[in-house]
């Protein structure tokens, strides 16, 4: 699925006076801007052009492709709040708009996020050029837009997919250096880059569980399109926009088979990323961070691989295409051993889980220890490996191996018969992302998933190669754990850890 970001804007001279929208969508994998769309409506209100540019960004991406999934952000709170469902639309002119926006997409394939001024200026600086061509009696055109030329990009163009964590550290670096008040969060297409681990830290347990912790600085490298499944592996005169929103209202995959691919990773780097954990409670500043903000505490998500399954120990593909195989008796008394565990440190707040029947299984044992409920969320599912499913890596060796050298090679290939790439499976952790973590700001919440999905978050919170996936080692009911801070960074606090199951 394809999957784009409508930014969008409008303002009134006047409000209400002379008004103008803009709109304009870009490629969320890539950030190239598909199409642009602006509009002089003459005399209105801020609040009924921002609809009327949410409405035409709306339509520009239903052209595009109407199955696509869409990312609206703009810097109008009421907008993003009354589209989301949380707060009512009581202006009677306001009302036949949002019912025209939400008639232009399933409600499922969009999902709003407001963002500050400052990170809206491409459709801020369109909405400006539509009213400049209504004073002179003109209607916009594309062809005199200089909107994308004058607006410079927010961050650099990251290399790899949604959640490459290059564009997110850029950002921090220049909230950093222009002393802003608040970092802009991540986007789909900027991701958290990971923070220096401190020296000494909390247990494990207590890391996943979420303890506090803060990250340093943001450098990152530059991460991929992929990762794999395997166990182997505004200037003078702009608009008033969104500035007077408020006030008019209320006046108005586990694939288990590839052990044997390319994987250097042992258990010994397992423990050292466990040793490797940020220091409990506030770290002194340090150079760079003298003027940042605090950044309150971080969404944190611990990653739960589900228990085995009796295809875990005969390290066969096993992804959301195959037949969907329940826990095993050792898989259970896993998944009991986690439980206790999470339970004793008593932070996990909510609990998300795949909805194949292993995770939601381990979910379910979990959940009723912490006396929570599980909620599946089919983001969280592992690839489908196609006719991959069932066989081991040998096997797959055997009958498929120019496939194989491919898949291995390149992460747009997809497995024998179709199933999923490694760049599919990625966009689609990376939107799953972006949604949980707005969706829990400030909270801990167990995700109980697979490998493919827990190495992505690792992958892309690090900003690492895909390379980096045939390195890492996931174990059946490790734990995992990745910060999320509202600065765009993150911080992997914990890979792999699997004291819980020792005797």
């Amino acid at each position: 699925m394809r999957e784009f970001i409508v930014e969008a804007d409008g303002g009134s001279r006047g409000n209400p006076g002379p008004a103008g929208y803009g709109a304009v969508v870009s490629d969320a994998a890539t950030g190239e801007t598909l199409t642009e769309a602006a509009e002089y409506i003459g005399v209105a209100t801020n609040n009924v052009a921002e609809y009327r540019g949410l409405l035409a960004g709306l339509r520009a991406a239903h052209a595009l492709d109407p199955a696509a999934r869409v990312h609206v952000r703009m810097d109008s709170k009421l907008v993003i709040e009354q589209m989301s469902g949380r707060w009512k639309i009581k202006h009677p002119a306001m009302k036949p708009l949002a019912t025209e926006a939400r008639a232009v997409l399933p409600p499922d394939q969009v999902f709003y996020e407001w963002i500050p001024r400052e990170r809206n200026k491409h459709a801020d600086r369109l909405a400006n050029e539509a009213m400049d061509a209504g004073a002179k009696g003109e209607q916009w055109s594309p062809s005199r837009s200089r909107a994308a030329l004058d607006t410079p990009p927010a961050a650099p163009e990251p290399t790899g997919p949604p959640g490459d964590a290059t564009a997110g550290a850029a950002r921090a670096r220049a909230a950093l250096a222009e002393g802003r008040a608040t970092p802009a969060r991540p986007t789909p297409a900027e991701a958290p880059a990971a923070g220096p681990a401190s020296p000494t830290g909390p247990s494990p347990t207590e890391a996943a569980a979420g303890g506090p912790s803060r990250p340093a600085s943001g450098a990152s490298a530059s991460g991929g399109p992929a990762e794999s499944a395997a166990q182997a592996g505004s200037g003078p005169g702009s608009s008033s926009a969104g500035q007077s929103s408020a006030t008019e209202e209320a006046g108005g995959g586990s694939s288990d088979a590839a052990t044997t691919a390319r994987q250097p990773a042992s258990a010994a780097a397992s423990g050292a990323a466990a040793e490797a954990l940020p220091v409990s409670g506030r770290q002194p500043s340090a150079p760079g961070w003298s003027s940042a903000p605090d950044l309150g505490a971080p969404a944190t998500f611990v990653l739960l691989r589900h228990g085995e399954t009796p295809l875990t120990p005969q390290k066969r593909f096993s992804g959301s295409g195959g037949t969907d195989p329940s826990l095993s008796d050792a898989g259970r008394e896993q998944a009991r051993r986690v439980a206790e565990a999470l339970a004793r440190r008593g932070t996990v707040q909510a609990v998300v889980a795949s909805p194949l029947a292993r995770t939601r299984e381990t979910a379910g044992i979990v959940a009723a220890r912490l006396g929570l409920d599980v909620t599946v969320d089919d983001g969280l599912r592992e690839t489908d490996f196609g006719a991959w499913e069932g066989l081991t890596f040998g096997e797959v060796r055997e009958r498929h191996p120019e496939d194989l050298n491919a898949w291995l090679a390149d992460p747009e290939a997809h497995p024998t018969g179709g199933g999923e790439s490694f760049a599919e499976t990625a966009t689609r952790i990376a939107a799953t992302r972006d949604k949980l973590v707005a969706a829990h700001a400030g909270r801990t919440v167990l995700l109980v998933t697979h490998v493919t999905p827990i190495k992505t978050f690792v992958r892309l919170a690090l900003g690492a190669p895909p390379e980096s996936l045939f390195r890492m080692e996931l174990s059946a009911a490790s734990l995992s754990a990745v910060a999320y801070y509202a600065d765009g960074n993150a911080s992997v606090r914990l890979f792999n850890e699997t004291s819980h199951l020792r005797p």
